[in-house]
């Protein structure tokens, strides 16, 4: 009988260890993500701290407020580029006794190539033409399977960029410009014009939402909501140009190359259910046959329902809810416009379109854009987000 009870006991034993609490790291919030989030980053959950940089350079870019946002997108990137297979916690969320919020968040694939995207604005916009390029490349990297080549990214804009940046450095950017027309969805995409030096980088619209379903949460499901901006109007001087959208991260956030993705945690939900089933015919089992007058088959039957008894205190333990930490400051579409514009000063303004083609007018950004040389490109952020009269 001792001989049973003892390492079912130790196994109980090992696995409430293995469920200590960590650290509470409370931060309070004042509802201005750009005092939430330095304030997060420094003092927040460290498992947090890249999720409240994607959060604070989206609305750093949407400010005018460029180094804060390299700043935190820097940060994030390094962390990202190192994270795979070095970090504890993602090692111990790939377990079956951790949550999987609790691991360092890097975000889904959706996120992570907006950060590089992101990046990669940026430093087009310190004429960093190389590393803008590596960057968008980056992003679509994120995007696709290299482990087992089952599918490729599918962006548009990131692939289309770096078309445009390698023929700006002298290259051949037309395999970079092929793949982006071929994922472009009923767009003809202008080819791309070296000589244009005004870029305007183009974003709007609510982008994805996470949710759990399933029995235990584990099912990872994205909410989306419908853009009341569909398009976009630049009007420069005697020019009207109409952008549509060439990217949209609601799309990106459910497929992977185009194929529905399936964000059931499984294996999770699988041993939890086992588990508990187990523990369940184990203790009801041992239960009955405690009753015996056969005093082995009573010590048998004690020893069962000790094994269930552990068995559902690692159901109970097990931990497969899926993570529903979100970039929650994401745009659903992206868009760019390129034009060649001489030296001097221009007023543009961009118009926010509804699905009728009609402008919102509370959404219009007028601002006056100085190219102070030919030869280096002078780069426009505009979102329906953006405060107006945008500092450029």
């Amino acid at each position: 009988m001792k001989s049973l009870c003892q390492p079912v006991l130790l196994t109980a034993l090992l696995v409430l260890a293995g469920c200590a609490t960590t650290p509470n790291h409370h931060v309070a919030l004042t509802g201005d993500i750009l005092v939430d989030g330095p304030n997060a980053i420094a003092n927040g959950p460290p498992r947090d701290r890249v999720l409240w940089q994607y959060r604070t350079a989206a609305a750093a870019m949407r400010q005018g407020k460029f180094d804060l946002a390299k700043e935190s997108l820097d940060d994030a990137l390094r962390t990202l580029g190192g994270i795979y297979g070095n970090d504890p916690e993602a090692r111990k969320a790939r377990g079956y006794f951790h949550a999987e919020a609790r691991k360092t968040f890097i975000g889904e694939p959706y996120e992570r190539s907006m950060a590089y995207f992101y990046r990669g604005v940026l430093y087009w916009r310190d004429g960093e033409l190389d590393n803008a390029r590596a960057c968008f490349r980056s992003a679509e990297f994120e995007d696709s399977d290299a482990a087992e080549h089952a599918y490729a990214g599918d962006w548009v804009l990131p692939d289309y960029l770096d078309g445009l940046a390698t023929a700006k450095l002298g290259g051949d950017g037309a395999d970079a410009f092929q793949r982006a027309q071929a994922n472009a969805k009923g767009i003809n995409l202008p080819p791309p014009n070296p000589k244009a030096n005004v870029l305007f980088f183009l974003e709007f619209g609510p982008g994805p939402q996470k949710y759990a379903m399933g029995q235990y949460g584990e099912e990872l499901h994205f909410r989306t909501a419908i853009s009341p901006v569909r398009s976009v109007r630049l009007k420069l001087g005697a020019l009207d140009i109409p952008v549509a959208p060439t990217d949209d991260l609601n799309f990106q956030a459910i497929t992977r190359g185009g194929r529905v993705m399936d964000h059931i945690l499984g294996n999770k939900a699988v041993f939890k259910a086992t588990t508990d089933a187990v523990g369940d015919v184990a203790i009801v089992g041992g239960a009955i046959a405690a009753t015996s007058r056969n005093r082995d088959t009573r010590a048998v039957g004690v020893g069962l329902a000790l094994a269930g008894l552990a068995s559902k205190i690692i159901s109970a333990s097990t931990t497969p809810a899926a993570d529903t930490r979100a970039w929650d400051n994401l745009p659903q579409f992206l868009s760019f416009a390129a034009v060649p514009l001489p030296v001097g000063d221009h007023r543009a303004t961009v118009e926010f379109l509804d699905d009728n083609g009609q402008a919102l007018p509370k959404l219009t950004k007028t601002l006056t854009l100085t190219v102070t040389t030919a030869d280096r490109d002078k780069v426009v952020f505009a979102s329906d987000n953006s405060v107006s009269p945008q500092s450029l």
